[in-house]
């Protein structure tokens, strides 16, 4: 089982103000997110759901839905910590962009000039791929997703990069985009580079305790816990097959592209304090922004920026966030915008990574909230 697990999550795994006392909502009203994430569980296959709405000025509502735990029935905590896979993508390109600013280095860098001799192989070459290019999955790059043992075991970046670099490019670079875990695991090294510090602490001074987010973090090496009230996460190899539990699950084969955790709460003030300016500087903010046409795993429409999703509402207009997908878990969310500032915020999660029909209804949640 623990074989099948590791070949399923390898392949699945590529997405994806002042804070208000949390106000509980009823489980008797007629509230849409809560109908929402009530249609999203199935005790045969989500388990559990929980979701967080913040206004502009920061008031906050939690939402559950199932169980947080099959084996004891347990509720799901309100705004407990999850995996949130690709998520840090925006994190570590948040990291990226702010050393832009700082001058020391410019997204027309190529790779070279940083990880000299790094990046070599079949139609690779790290003399003509940009930063940019990493960070908007435009460089051509073979993922090493693709060739990851069976057998999970914590990973080093060094080691997975070697994997992906046995491989052909896929394109030349710029000519075509490809979200590919590959970009940010380079883009991480080259981080460590120039600060002189893990990817790791970087996303703590620089983002986390920046802004306040006390519920998240980026594990250490091997660290497959969770440390706060969590929702049990679980894997399924096909439909109808028993839910595995799959919390304590070793994140190192995501590093900069994925291994993050958090809470939707702080997830919600990440987005919106990252949309404000308080993380990037304006001209480093509108280069964030600046996008091209998206496709799997983003929902239609969607375009990439670097690090930064743009998706197109029911209603009209746009949100900004980005999702993520790991063992176990499945997030989705974004803040909207109104004259350049952040209105509203949400996040949802569910505990499985579930099949397509379970990530519309999630979409479905997320544009309701942000159509409102």
């Amino acid at each position: 089982m623990r074989t099948q697990t590791w070949q399923w999550a390898a392949t699945a795994v590529v997405a994806l103000g002042a804070l208000a006392p949390a106000a509980t909502a009823s489980a008797t009203a007629p509230d849409p997110v809560q109908k929402g994430l009530n249609a999203l569980v199935n005790p045969d296959s989500v388990p559990g759901a929980l979701a967080s709405v913040t206004d502009r000025e920061g008031r906050t509502r939690t939402y559950t839905a199932g169980v947080g735990d099959v084996a004891t029935g347990a509720q799901v905590p309100r705004d407990g910590q999850v995996r949130i896979g690709s998520n840090t993508k925006a994190f570590t390109a948040t990291v990226v962009l702010q050393l832009v600013g700082e001058k020391k280095l410019r997204l027309s860098d190529k790779v070279d000039d940083h990880l000299r001799g790094v990046l070599r192989g079949d139609g690779i070459d790290g003399r003509k791929i940009t930063i940019r290019q990493l960070l908007q999955h435009r460089s051509g790059l073979p993922s090493y997703v693709d060739y990851l043992d069976e057998d999970i075991h914590p990973y080093e970046p060094r080691e997975l990069l070697a994997r992906a670099l046995k491989h052909k490019a896929h394109f030349g670079p710029g000519e075509k985009w490809e979200y590919n875990n590959t970009n940010y695991l380079v883009l991480g090294l080259i981080v460590e580079k120039i600060t002189h510090r893990s990817i790791a602490q970087e996303i703590d001074r620089r983002v986390i305790q920046r802004i306040g987010l006390r519920h998240t973090y980026f594990p250490a090496h091997g660290d497959a816990t969770l440390r706060e009230r969590h929702p049990q996460g679980y894997y399924q190899s096909a439909a109808g097959a028993p839910l595995v539990d799959a919390t304590e699950w070793d994140p190192s084969w995501a590093w900069a592209a994925g291994q993050m955790v958090s809470t939707n709460t702080d997830l919600n003030r990440f987005y919106t304090a990252l949309l404000d300016g308080r993380l990037l500087k304006e001209p480093q903010l509108k280069e964030m922004q600046k996008t091209t046409p998206a496709t799997y795993p983003f929902p239609k429409g969607a375009r990439y920026g670097l690090g930064l999703v743009r998706t197109p509402l029911s209603c009209g207009g746009v949100y900004w966030g980005h999702g993520g997908s790991m063992t176990g878990y499945e997030t989705r969310g974004g803040v909207v915008l109104k004259h350049g500032e952040p209105v509203r915020s949400v996040n949802v999660a569910v505990t499985t990574q579930p099949g397509q029909a379970v990530k519309d209804g999630m979409d479905e949640v997320v544009d309701e909230v942000l159509c409102r």
